[in-house]
């Protein structure tokens, strides 16, 4: 089963005591939206799940397996596709050479992308580096997805994107939740989240502080307040 269970963590960056038992779940096929402000921790979730910065305490499961400690590369063998903060695409390579690069031979294909993002197949033997941030964040997704991920995980991929784009980005996220994946949506943009996201959670100060529907939270004035700066 395609679950992801953060059991409890506690993640340290040296002696600084960032994560504090946070807990979450996303289920087989399901959108799930975590959101804070900057430096809530955010990321810091996302490093302690794919392995760049394991937790000290607590379990990460994955298809039932204890992932915590694990190598990356393991992790992402095992299904788990990240998409990071700042796109981390090639700059020099082209968007053909950025793809296969970490492509499997199985799965998705370079034709599955190039059908569910076009203007990638117009722009293939384009410098990576020379793509609009809109253009260089579906070169992220697509790179992801060509691991071949049951679980996906984006990292703030609506920053730095014009309204338009923001909206391509969660209609590409609501597509990929029809075909079967899973989603872990890190996000400060809290319309994007709730469009997208079957459950939020709500993160500050490295503790999960309130979680829920979408619908729950939109009622929640005080929350988005407290904790999101939304009026």
């Amino acid at each position: 089963m395609s679950e992801l269970v953060v059991d409890d963590i506690h993640t340290y960056y040296g002696e600084s005591h960032v994560l504090h038992g946070v807990s979450l779940r996303v289920s087989p096929g399901e959108a799930v939206a975590l959101l804070g402000r900057n430096g809530a921790g955010k990321t810091t979730l996302i490093r302690s799940v794919v392995g760049f910065t394991p937790p000290r305490r607590g379990r990460v499961l994955w298809e039932g397996a204890s992932i915590g400690g694990w190598a990356p590369h393991r992790i992402a063998r095992r299904g788990v596709g990240l998409v990071p903060q700042g796109r981390r695409i090639f700059s020099p390579l082209t968007v053909r050479e950025n793809l296969l690069l970490g492509a499997r031979h199985h799965g998705w294909t370079l034709e599955r992308v190039f059908e569910l993002f076009p203007r990638l197949r117009q722009r293939q033997d384009q410098m990576g580096g020379t793509l609009s941030g809109g253009e260089q964040q579906m070169l992220a997704i697509a790179r992801a997805l060509l691991t071949n991920g049951r679980l996906l995980l984006l990292d703030e991929p609506s920053e730095g994107l014009a309204p338009a784009v923001v909206r391509e980005i969660g209609r590409i996220a609501e597509l990929l939740k029809g075909r079967g994946l899973s989603i872990l949506l890190v996000e400060q943009n809290y319309h994007l989240a709730l469009h997208v996201a079957d459950r939020v959670y709500v993160m500050n100060k490295g503790q999960i502080v309130w979680n829920g529907a979408p619908a729950g939270l939109a009622a929640d004035e005080e929350v988005k307040r407290r904790y999101l700066g939304v009026a």
